[in-house]
């Protein structure tokens, strides 16, 4: 047998530098100091804050990683700007909220003002059509931290919703369905291992780097259509570890993983030697919002239910 016909080496996560363990034991290490503190529920995609009688506030952080190496390389900046304020918004309405105000963070090397500018023109899009008010951020220059030419876009997103309108998860119960909102293909996880399989050479931006998808739109028609009694946003973990994160314990997600047809990226990255089982538990396969309902509406995508 030749070496052309041996099947390739299965490449992963944590191969390219990337534990999802060590991000779990993270967060149950953190949990009790975090608690302690009177914070609820930590560990879902936004923190709640009591505001008053009535309302709540819902707060969730994250940033664009290391897509922004292959965004800077592309010209693709604007579009990273759009993935951090979608990827911030998004995790807000998995609780129900709607989004108020984003902050942003820049840092580099060396600050480059047509970079940064780039990055919040495309932050500021996602936030108009959200109705979300971008109202300022922080721009830090830190030689010595930073490798020279790179760039870190992160942002704070922050929503309200009515106690009463609160959507967690804890009505959860074997025979709700699970809905799926497709994706534009990789949104925003999982570039470590992406970027090692690009390595130095030409990639192709409009496949690896669509924007992340914002689902405000999709979230509110079908609440106004069904119950929807938990959402979970499809970032890394794939859709069993994120559905995992609002279900009731006891209660678990079975995915009919054939119910869709996929982007062509993961296509790409199969032929790159990512076998399915990676597939599934990094990316989002092209579903990029869950939702759980008690039954499926005429036209929704459903993919799965709940056992």
């Amino acid at each position: 047998m030749t070496s052309r016909s041996l099947p390739p080496k299965t490449k992963t996560y944590e191969g390219a530098g990337v534990s999802l363990a060590t991000a779990e034991s993270i967060v149950e290490r953190l949990r009790t100091a975090v608690e302690s503190t009177g914070a609820e529920a930590f560990g879902t995609f936004a923190g709640l804050y009591p505001l008053d009688e009535r309302r709540l506030l819902a707060a969730s952080m994250d940033s664009v990683g290391s897509k922004l190496m292959l965004a800077r390389r592309a010209g693709r900046l604007r579009w990273a700007g759009m993935d951090l304020a979608a990827h911030c918004i998004n995790d807000v309405l998995c609780s129900g909220a709607d989004p108020l105000f984003l902050l942003d963070y820049v840092a580099a090397n060396r600050i480059d003002e047509e970079q940064v500018a780039q990055l919040v023109e495309g932050a500021a899009e996602v936030c108009r059509e959200a109705g979300c008010v971008l109202i300022g951020g922080e721009t830090a220059e830190l030689p010595g931290i930073y490798q020279p030419d790179e760039i870190d876009f992160a942002g704070t997103c922050v929503g309200v919703v009515d106690r009463d309108r609160v959507i967690d998860g804890s009505r959860c119960e074997p025979g709700n369905v699970v809905i799926g909102l497709p994706s534009n293909g990789l949104h925003t996880n999982g570039f470590t291992l992406v970027r090692s399989l690009v390595g130095d050479g030409d990639f192709d931006a409009e496949l690896l780097l669509a924007p992340h998808r914002l689902y405000l739109k999709g979230v509110r028609d079908l609440r106004a259509d069904t119950d929807v009694r938990a959402l979970a946003h499809i970032t890394g973990g794939g859709i069993l570890g994120n559905l995992s994160r609002v279900l009731p314990e006891g209660v678990e997600a079975r995915i009919a993983w054939d119910s869709w047809e996929r982007p062509p990226v993961f296509e790409w990255l199969a032929e790159r030697g990512v076998d399915e089982e990676e597939l599934r538990r990094v990316f989002n396969l092209g579903i990029g919002m869950c939702a759980v309902v008690p039954e499926a509406r005429p036209g929704a995508l459903t993919i799965g239910e709940l056992v």
